[in-house]
């Protein structure tokens, strides 16, 4: 932060948001070593893939969720028969990360625990973020690595916003498998134990606003592992989520945009377990051991 005083003592406040940027010739990215959010993606002719973070509708781009994702009931969790307070999607996202390695091409972030996060996660871990251009492709890739010497619980999730200006309804999803999509409701922030399908029609899915009046779409299981963003049969972008078990597609009614969020781990549900652990869709990191995963966002 920086303090700057005028001819009238008046402080003004600056806030300096780091950031960084890589590119190559189709692709520039930028990203905010706050949350290390990526939240800008270009192509060659200076079009804007990521949403702008308008905060009328969402004031996020593209965050990190770390050590959870969701929601957790009171917003708490019980680990070792000790209650620790962590609410929706985890720290991660407000956190500074440090860039420990750069090129042209790729930069890569670090969050290392703390005091302080140890206070809601008590764990010792490091958590990197590598962003690597290659073509017209941006390649996320996620490591967890854990310094404890008893398994780590945690989960993990992307959640890019894309930008679709001009008419919702033009854009559609078209799946890489033409399946029945099953997908669960959520109350206050917790997956129900109600669940809706969706047929596709030809792998396609047209989006309209009337989808997530109830909040997100949250996909326990997925036979596919992309999904292409068009606009009238135009391809626009495909993320690939090879790695990832769990997805949610999520928006603001009448907001310009689309998050496709490939997960590990999700809200709570309605069930109860007696220890973080023990939550649905935990993963668990056995000591020393270290975790790894990639997603990508491929312009067409």
């Amino acid at each position: 932060m920086k303090y700057i005083y005028n001819s009238k003592k008046i402080i003004i406040l600056i806030v300096l948001i780091l950031t960084t940027t890589i590119s190559n010739s189709n692709l520039t990215a930028q990203i905010k070593h706050l949350g290390a959010e990526l939240f800008s993606l270009k192509n060659n002719q200076n079009k804007e893939y990521i949403w702008e973070g308008n905060p009328s509708f969402w004031g996020k781009h593209s965050p990190i969720l770390f050590p959870i994702v969701g929601t957790l009931k009171n917003n708490s969790y019980l680990y070792n028969e000790k209650e620790y307070p962590l609410n929706r999607h985890g720290f991660a996202r407000e956190m500074e990360f440090e860039l420990i390695e750069k090129s042209e091409e790729s930069a890569t972030f670090s969050l290392i625990s703390t005091l302080e996060t140890k206070k809601v996660y008590p764990f010792d871990f490091e958590l990197q973020i590598c962003y690597s251009l290659k073509d017209n492709k941006l390649n996320i890739d996620y490591k967890v690595i854990n310094k404890n010497d008893f398994i780590m619980p945690f989960a993990i999730g992307a959640h890019p916003a894309f930008a679709l200006p001009g008419n919702f309804e033009e854009y559609g999803l078209e799946f890489q498998q033409d399946e029945i999509l099953k997908y669960y409701l959520l109350e206050e922030g917790l997956i129900s134990n109600n669940s809706n399908e969706l047929k596709l029609d030809n792998s396609q899915l047209g989006l309209n606003y009337k989808l997530f009046e109830k909040d997100a779409l949250v996909f326990k299981t997925l036979k596919s592992k992309s999904i292409t963003i068009f606009k009238n049969t135009n391809p626009i972008l495909k993320v690939n989520f090879t790695d990832f078990p769990n997805l949610g597609i999520w928006t603001v009614v009448n907001a310009p945009f689309l998050c496709i969020e490939p997960w590990f781990g999700y809200s709570d549900t309605l069930n109860e377990y007696d220890d973080f652990s023990k939550k649905e869709g935990i993963q668990l990191l056995e000591k020393k051991e270290t975790f790894e995963s990639n997603y990508s966002i491929e312009i067409l």
